[in-house]
């Protein structure tokens, strides 16, 4: 069977991101741009230097193709977004923890958006796929929490460590806890990561 994700061992303080995460939901709230989606609520990390659009509207989802009914066709959703652009981690983070935690996945691979990502209970995505990789560092989370991938379903527990996951195969995440799941997960860009998804992931 294929595996589709690699831990990559860091250390973080989960805890303390954990209380980062609250702080900050109660003080910005969540992002999406549509308000109907109960299970999609970000809070952005980074953007493009100076640029306040850029963590608004369709940026904050981004870019991802789906089959919604019954031909099984595959159509685009929302427009391509500039991940390499997001080099500016938003001015609400600075000098905090979630800025240390930045600067040190900001170190080890070249990433696009970093975003604050939280599902609700008893709520998946559809069922898509990215342009690009995701890192996920799972902050609340629980076993009923997963992840699948093509046909392979697993779960990434708050250990302090992060997880590379292969985004650009079909794939959802469902959280079928009654507690919020929440992620910090940033994009991966493509070609920076030499990944073979049987083996040890190589980071710099």
């Amino acid at each position: 069977m294929e595996n589709y994700h690699t831990e990559v061992p860091l250390s973080i303080d989960i805890d303390r991101l954990g209380k980062c995460y609250l702080d900050f939901r109660s003080q910005l709230g969540f992002r999406t741009d549509d308000k109907t989606l109960r299970d999609f609520n970000a809070i952005c990390i980074n953007r493009i230097p100076g640029d306040e659009n850029s963590i608004t509207g369709g940026n904050v989802r981004g870019l991802y193709w789906t089959k919604p009914d019954t031909t099984n066709i595959e159509e685009q959703r929302l427009p391509y977004i500039e991940e390499h652009r997001y080099t500016e981690i938003c001015p609400e983070f600075k000098d905090t923890y979630v800025e240390e935690v930045y600067n040190l996945i900001t170190s080890k691979f070249k990433l696009g958006r970093v975003r604050f990502l939280m599902k609700p209970p008893r709520s998946c995505l559809s069922w898509h796929r990215d342009p690009e990789m995701r890192l996920h560092i799972p902050i609340i989370t629980n076993e009923g929490c997963r992840m699948i991938i093509n046909d392979v379903s697993f779960h990434m527990p708050s250990n302090g460590s992060a997880y590379l996951t292969d985004n650009t195969k079909y794939h959802n995440f469902f959280n079928g806890s009654e507690i919020d799941r929440v992620h910090l997960v940033a994009t991966v860009l493509k070609n920076d990561v030499d990944v073979t998804w049987r083996d040890e992931v190589k980071y710099d």
